[in-house]
């Protein structure tokens, strides 16, 4: 399969081993939301439980025995291996809600070829949700295919936004409040959840200017087959070194990038 498009069919059997793996984390996650769900802070500052730990090892041991030659980055041990493929992980994406009791937080497991996102899985356990895409496939939320919104104006559209110290920081958070006073309504729902609700038809355009590739990988390629368009900020397709999201439905999505040219996404 090395440095061949990836068929359907293993994309498909790709696809249930990453709801598997989704689905032993979401074992153990339940596990330290019901007992410990005490953080550590790691050294560049960022939260850790246990329940990161434990449940990015079962995702790699889940996929290795699958998978033994593909490449695994993980949020809590790094990257390791090389070739075609690569696997994103984040265990538990949302460790501060997490230990402050607030369901909002999930597993996201991508799955990347040469340098393109071709599978994901959303696993939020607290929510008894998984939504998961494989490229060509569309997407779907516990077997229900999602859709985004037919919304053709940014006067009609539902905005969410999330992480934001970096675009508060220049023009594009004068961009942004323009873009709040000219849209229908704006709200906050963060995390995996905003995207969830764009892929579904709920609202229309999700920004976020502080994230990394691991945090919304597995989302990217859900809104996308399900219609949506998804970028950074400056309109740039996803690598790994993406830092900020510029997501709706597509007739938004260049007026959108219009208003915020001036982001600078370095």
């Amino acid at each position: 399969m090395s440095g061949l498009v990836p068929s359907a069919e293993f994309l498909d059997a790709a696809l249930i081993v990453a709801r598997g793996a989704a689905t032993k984390a979401a074992a153990i996650i339940e596990g330290y939301w019901n007992g410990d769900a005490r953080m550590q802070l790691k050294p560049d500052a960022t939260p850790v439980t246990q329940a990161d730990i434990e449940a990015e090892q079962a995702i790699r041991t889940h996929l290795r025995a699958a998978y033994p030659d593909h490449a695994i980055y993980g949020e809590e041990q790094g990257r390791d291996g090389s070739g075609d493929f690569l696997w994103l992980v984040d265990p538990l994406d949302g460790t501060k809600s997490f230990v402050r009791r607030n369901p909002v937080f999930s597993t996201q497991i991508a799955l990347m070829h040469r340098g393109e996102l071709v599978l994901g899985v959303s696993s939020a356990s607290r929510f008894g949700q998984m939504a998961w895409a494989r490229r060509g496939g569309g997407a779907f939320l516990d077997g229900v295919r999602l859709q985004v919104a037919g919304t053709a104006t940014i006067d009609q559209a539902v905005i969410s936004t999330g992480n934001l110290k970096r675009l508060t920081r220049g023009p594009g958070w004068n961009a942004l409040g323009q873009l709040l006073r000219d849209s229908n309504r704006g709200r906050g729902y963060g995390d995996f959840l905003h995207y969830h609700l764009l892929a579904q038809g709920s609202l229309d355009v999700v920004i976020e200017s502080d994230v990394n590739i691991l945090d919304i990988a597995a989302l990217a390629v859900i809104v996308r087959e399900a219609g949506g368009v998804f970028t950074d900020l400056a309109g740039a397709a996803l690598d790994l070194d993406t830092t900020s999201v510029l997501a709706s439905v597509p007739t938004l999505h260049v007026p959108l990038c219009a208003r915020f040219r001036c982001w600078d996404h370095g």
